[in-house]
């Protein structure tokens, strides 16, 4: 363990100075701080909220998560077992796009509750997993967009694979089939705020009303920013309550950004500035491809402790990582003065989409894992090296 020289502070400078860059570094504080919030939306609605392992994954502290969640929502066989190991009190929820036949039987052993995405997959594995007392639903696709600028995270796009629509059902599913379902389940937001469920489930009401009375629950997916400063919390909690008076069913909510918004950081080091023309750049010792995919899959462009927008400050730098790849780019910077090797610069909002997503394309080796302690230290979670590496090929 690293302790911050004995500060109480959490000076963020003297915290990450010694540390193995590049590395990411968990924010405890602003863990309980984002549970606190969720927690306080549980108590007041009657809902509950389960960590989207797809976004954040570090099992590590799901101790700690577990104080304000309910459970786990994985997206198949490895993070439901993940789920049901590291928080084996709460409620683990599966939903696949489709199920693999030789590892559905095992899925079972760490499931409460399946969700299936389409009437073809509840036939063929709705009744097993229901004699075996597992819950079990189907996810709708309400063809209710409201994306903007992110069609890639957009599940009601046109020739969508993701949910069955009205007609969809209709023309598959059956009395039987529809017996077989406790509960509805629905995925359609991206960062964004509840006036989009609010939308959201207008839709949900109008294509599938008639079968929520049938029903035990709705979950209502992830994309919820409930932990951002704007977010409208007293929105999403009318219509919490609203659905769960007038169908009498459990609202689940299963958000991952929202657990760990703005809960971790990137420490990354500058090996090399240079000049090309009217361009300053400067290549870190952490790179975009291998370290933070969403900025060039989203893409967006992460923000950076102590600089501002391009021309905002004196100096402005064009930032990239050390691999092959040509659009290996975090993004332009300024700052108010000039960058040099060896200086420490800190990304922010690291914690979610980053860990769980990372590769070591170009031979790039896996950034080590940090928690900041809510009073100071810092602990070493996971350390990687060559044989990390070597181990995936």
């Amino acid at each position: 363990m690293m302790e911050n020289n004995g500060s109480m502070d959490r000076n963020m400078s003297e915290a990450f100075n010694g540390l193995h860059t590049p590395c990411y570094v968990i924010d405890e504080k602003r863990l309980r701080e984002n549970g606190e919030i969720l927690k306080g939306v549980q108590e007041r609605t009657g809902c509950k909220i389960l960590l989207a392992q797809k976004a954040f994954s570090n099992y590590k502290v799901y101790p700690l998560l577990s104080e304000y969640l309910a459970g786990t929502e994985a997206s198949g066989l490895y993070e439901a077992r993940l789920g049901r190991e590291e928080m084996p009190e709460g409620e683990c929820h599966v939903f696949c796009g489709a199920y693999r036949a030789d590892e559905f039987s095992e899925i079972l052993q760490y499931a409460d509750h399946i969700v299936f995405n389409s009437p073809s997959q509840l036939k063929r594995y709705g009744k097993l997993a229901k004699d075996r007392g597992k819950s079990i639903g189907l996810r709708i696709n309400p063809e209710c967009s409201t994306q903007e600028g992110h069609e890639i995270y957009d599940p009601c796009a046109p020739g969508s694979r993701l949910g069955t629509t009205r007609a969809q059902w209709d023309a598959q599913m059956t009395p039987e089939d529809i017996r077989l379902l406790d509960g509805l389940h629905f995925h359609t937001l991206c960062e964004q705020n509840s006036d989009d469920l609010e939308k959201t489930l207008r839709a949900v009401e109008e294509k599938f009303g008639e079968f929520l009375s049938e029903m035990q629950w709705l979950n209502m997916g992830g994309g919820h920013h409930i932990t951002r400063k704007d977010y409208d919390v007293a929105l999403l909690e009318r219509c919490i309550r609203d659905v769960m008076e007038k169908y009498h069913v459990q609202v689940y909510l299963e958000p991952g950004e929202a657990v760990a918004l703005n809960a971790g950081y990137l420490v990354t080091e500058v090996l090399d500035v240079l000049r090309n023309g009217d361009f300053r750049l400067a290549i870190l010792d952490m790179s975009a491809a291998c370290h933070t995919p969403d900025v060039i899959e989203m893409p967006y462009r992460p923000p950076l402790r102590n600089s501002g927008n391009p021309g905002e400050y004196a100096y402005t730098y064009r930032l990239g990582g050390p691999t092959c790849l040509a659009g290996d780019i975090i993004g332009d910077y300024s700052f108010k003065g000039p960058l040099t090797e060896g200086q420490k610069l800190i990304f922010e909002d690291m914690a979610i989409y980053t860990m769980c997503k990372n590769n070591t394309f170009n031979g790039m080796p896996l950034p080590h894992i940090y928690l900041w302690k809510e009073k100071g230290a810092i602990e070493l979670m996971a350390e990687f090296g060559y044989e990390d590496f070597k181990g995936r090929l």
